[in-house]
């Protein structure tokens, strides 16, 4: 069997990808796995932030549409990439054993969120994490900040900004775990809907891929991000509203947190749920049906309608 693997070009991505590869070759050796490298329309668009050019799909539509030509045979995404809904014609058929979920902070003297001077400029372009942040330190300048992780550090140690937030599990996959000045926990910062997370996307019809590829899955990280994810889509969230979604097991429970905020961190609401991971979908959807009962679906209706209003 030949495999071929379509990924972005950043180094992040080629090193995802180079782990599934290798992964499966363990797995089977007889497989002959190829990289495909796409350039997707987040790749090229980096001087804008992604809530005002399109969001989460920017990252994975050119990869899905090659998938659904047969231009490739197997797509790997970081999850948080991923919106809710997939394509018709493709699935998510495995997840692999997740990386640390959680955010990282890099700053200018590896100084904690609370240590910043005031007025610090704090990098990121993420509406998540910039709410998160506000809600803690409303005396912080957030600057928008794209591009990939060298990219970002380079700012960083350049003096443009004071601080950066990015995921401690690119970081860690990069082997960059000593750049971090602190790892940010969830009860700080919420994490995305699918951080730190790899999901395996194929033609649904593709049996023989679905079947090799099922010794990949991991089922405790298979049914966190199949929570997180209900509850990101019964949401109807996109990149415009902080939205943050993350589930862990406590023994045989699955702890489902979510926060919805306002732009501003002005109000941020959370709440969490209990369940097991046969009903990971369901504690999914019931989650944000009480966050939206308790303000969330003000927040919502209110940055949508003025979205849709231009």
């Amino acid at each position: 069997m030949k495999i071929r693997i379509g990924t972005r070009g950043s180094t992040l991505a080629i090193v995802q990808c180079e782990w599934v590869r290798n992964r499966i070759r363990k797995h089977d050796p007889s497989v002959k796995v190829e990289l495909v490298r796409i350039k997707t329309k987040g790749d090229k668009i980096l001087d804008s932030p992604l809530s005002k050019i399109g969001g989460k799909g920017l990252f994975v539509k050119e990869i899905e549409e090659a998938l659904l030509a047969g231009k490739i045979d197997l797509a790997v995404h970081s999850m948080k990439d991923v919106p809710a809904e997939l394509p018709e014609g493709l699935i998510l058929t495995a997840y692999p054993k997740r990386e640390d979920p959680r955010d990282a902070l890099v700053s200018l003297g590896h100084v904690t969120l609370a240590e910043l001077p005031r007025a610090a400029r704090l990098g990121t372009s993420s509406l998540r994490r910039a709410a998160q942040v506000l809600f803690r330190r409303p005396d912080l300048q957030i600057v928008p900040l794209r591009g990939n992780v060298d990219t970002r550090l380079k700012k960083l140690a350049s003096g443009a900004f004071d601080a950066v937030i990015l995921a401690a599990a690119g970081m860690t996959r990069l082997g960059l775990r000593k750049e971090i000045s602190r790892i940010l926990e969830a009860n700080e910062i919420l994490p995305a809907v699918g951080q730190g997370a790899l999901g395996l996307e194929v033609r649904k019809d593709n049996r023989a891929i679905i079947h090799l590829l099922s010794a990949l899955n991991h089922p405790p990280t298979a049914a966190a991000v199949q929570a997180e994810r209900a509850f990101l889509e019964r949401l109807e969230g996109g990149c415009q509203v902080p939205i943050a979604g993350f589930a862990r097991f406590e023994g045989t429970a699955l702890v489902l947190e979510g926060m919805v905020a306002e732009v501003d961190g002005s109000r941020l609401l959370r709440d969490e749920t209990r369940g097991t991971a046969e009903k990971a979908e369901a504690m999914g959807i019931a989650l944000a049906e009480r966050l939206i009962d308790g303000g969330a679906g003000e927040i919502l209706r209110r940055i949508y309608g003025k979205d849709e209003e231009g």
